[in-house]
């Protein structure tokens, strides 16, 4: 259980973290710190069987895939 507790933290200050660098429009880190918070975010809601935290983070990692994606499409051309 410690571990899981671990896991929430971390993911949290990730999700803040990533937050804090888009108001301050720092691209693309944002997304990949904001995108690594709410993996922790979707693996905590997996280990604990957290339907609403599974909806609200799963739902987040394609968008931030999108924007990943985006970024490097994007900066190619």
């Amino acid at each position: 259980m410690e571990r899981i507790k671990l896991l929430k933290w971390a993911s949290t200050c990730a999700v803040l973290c990533g937050i804090a660098l888009t108001n301050l429009n720092i691209f693309p880190l944002n997304i990949i710190i904001h995108g690594t918070g709410a993996l922790g975010w979707t693996m905590a809601g997996y280990l604990t069987k957290d339907r609403a935290l599974l909806t609200n983070f799963c739902l987040q990692l394609p968008i931030f895939g999108f924007g990943i994606m985006n970024y490097i499409f994007t900066a190619q051309s």
